[in-house]
C-alpha cells in the first residue's frame, strides 16, 4: 500500500462515516413527517423483509402527516404492523387502503431525548474518523519503517490525515448544531 492509498482510504471511511451519521440523523423526527422517518422500516411479508419503501408509495401530504399507500393491498396489514412495533412511537390510522401516519407535537422532554440521540450518533461517527486516523497513521508509519517513505513524506503524510480529520470533524459539528436546532424548534 502506497501513502496515496492510505490517505484515500482514510478519506472514504470519514466520507462514509458522516454519511452514515446523516443517514441515522434522517430517521429521528423532529416534529414535522418526512418520508425519510419510515422509508428503511423493515417489514415483514411475503415470507421475507423487505424495506418500507419497495411496498409502498410514502407521501407528505401535510406538513405533519405521512400517508402511506401499499403497492399491494395485502400488505396493509404487515406496514401497519411493523411501523406500530418501530421506534418511532407513532400509532398508524389504517383508511382503507391507506395507512396514515399522524406527527404528534414533541414535549420539551422527548425534545431533549432526541438531541441525545443526536449527539451519541455523532460520537459513534466522530469514533469511527478517528479510527479511520489511526490506520492511516499506522500505515503511513509502517512504510516510514520499511524504508519505503522519507521522514519528510511522513510528516507531510501526517499534516494532511489530520487536516482531512479536523475537515470531517467539523462537518459533524455542523450537522450536530444544524438537527439539534431542526428538534428543538417548535
Amino acid at each position: 500500500m502506497s501513502l496515496e492509498e492510505a490517505l484515500l482510504d482514510a478519506e472514504e471511511s470519514m466520507e462514509k462515516a458522516v454519511n452514515y451519521m446523516l443517514h441515522e440523523f434522517s430517521s429521528i423526527r423532529t416534529g414535522k413527517a418526512s418520508p425519510a422517518l419510515v422509508d428503511s422500516i423493515d417489514v415483514e411479508v411475503y415470507g421475507t423483509s423487505m424495506k418500507l419503501k419497495q411496498l409502498a408509495l410514502i407521501s407528505t401530504p401535510e406538513a405533519r402527516m405521512l400517508v402511506i399507500q401499499p403497492f399491494d393491498a395485502s400488505t396493509t396489514k404487515d406496514i401497519e404492523r411493523a411501523i406500530s412495533e418501530s421506534r418511532l412511537g407513532i400509532n398508524p390510522i389504517t383508511d382503507g387502503k391507506l395507512i396514515r401516519l399522524p406527527m404528534p407535537e414533541l414535549s420539551e422532554e422527548r425534545r431533549r431525548d432526541l438531541v441525545k440521540s443526536v449527539k451519541n450518533i455523532a460520537e459513534d461517527s466522530r469514533v469511527r474518523i478517528r479510527g479511520a486516523r489511526r490506520t492511516a497513521m499506522d500505515t503511513a508509519k509502517k512504510l516510514e519503517k520499511e524504508g519505503d517513505v522519507s521522514e519528510d513524506d511522513l510528516r507531510a503524510v501526517e499534516k494532511e490525515i489530520q487536516e482531512l480529520t479536523d475537515k470531517y470533524i467539523a462537518s459533524i459539528e455542523e450537522h450536530v448544531v444544524r438537527k439539534e436546532a431542526d428538534i428543538m424548534k417548535v
